[in-house]
């Protein structure tokens, strides 16, 4: 097995079994200890779990709930989604991450002829009454709390599928451009959306400027394009550039 694989095999283990120990992981994958004692490493590196004594158990960062974070920044939240709607053509197949600002987007969206394909309870809520839009659900387990899913099934899902276009959430934004998450769960999910994305399109208010999160996401090579209110401070600027990123200030 390849270690992307065998990576992706032992995060869903971690999320499904809770904390396993090095003998089981390497016994259930048919490799040596010393490997997985590698993957563990790397992984941990990541931000997408944490080694204990003899094994490694899932983290999880501290997200705050949807409804407390859908009033934060709401002005700021409403002009990124404006300009977002402004870069979408009818006809197009949009990826939608979770997150109060693609919320917002989704409402942007309504009665055009596009197709959306999500994770996010929210964006479904918003569009599912709505017969000029092509709604497609991900599966996955409920995170009640963000109104989103998440898992191995959505990722499943995603492998699937095809985007003109992806709007990518954040939890923050490091100086060299890499890409940050809260939690653990949610980052492979959203690999999986920019591997089934023609664009990549990071939306992110002034308070994701260096931001807040645990695990990378991705580097400042995914991305297409940034949507911001903020002025990049210039070390930032500077990683968006040399990767090839467009910035849009609104």
């Amino acid at each position: 097995m390849v270690p992307d694989r065998r990576h992706e095999w032992i995060l869903r283990a971690l999320r499904s079994d809770g904390p396993t120990a090095v003998v089981a992981l390497a016994e259930r994958l048919g490799v040596s200890r010393a490997t997985i004692r590698r993957d563990l490493a790397q992984l941990e590196d990541e931000g997408l779990l944490r080694r204990v004594h003899g094994g490694a158990m899932p983290t999880e960062g501290g997200d705050e709930p949807f409804t407390e974070v859908a009033t934060v920044r709401a002005a700021a939240k409403d002009t990124l989604a404006d300009k977002c709607a402004d870069l979408v053509s009818d006809g197009e197949i949009l990826l939608l991450d979770i997150g109060t600002t693609t919320h917002r987007l989704a409402r942007r969206l309504r009665g055009r002829d596009l197709t959306v394909i999500t994770s996010s309870l929210a964006v479904y809520e918003e569009l599912a009454d709505d017969p000029c839009v092509q709604l497609v659900m991900l599966g996955g387990a409920v995170r009640r709390d963000y109104r989103s899913l998440a898992g191995f099934l959505t990722e499943d899902n995603l492998r699937q599928i095809h985007a003109d276009r992806l709007f990518l959430g954040t939890s923050g934004i490091r100086p060299d451009g890499q890409v940050l998450d809260t939690t653990s769960v949610q980052v492979p999910v959203k690999r999986a959306m920019i591997a089934a994305s023609e664009q990549v399109v990071l939306v992110a208010d002034a308070g994701k400027f260096p931001g807040t999160g645990m695990a990378r996401v991705c580097g400042p090579g995914s991305l297409d394009l940034v949507v911001t209110n903020a002025p990049t401070d210039p070390a930032t600027r500077s990683a968006l550039q040399a990767a090839g990123v467009e910035v849009a200030e609104v």
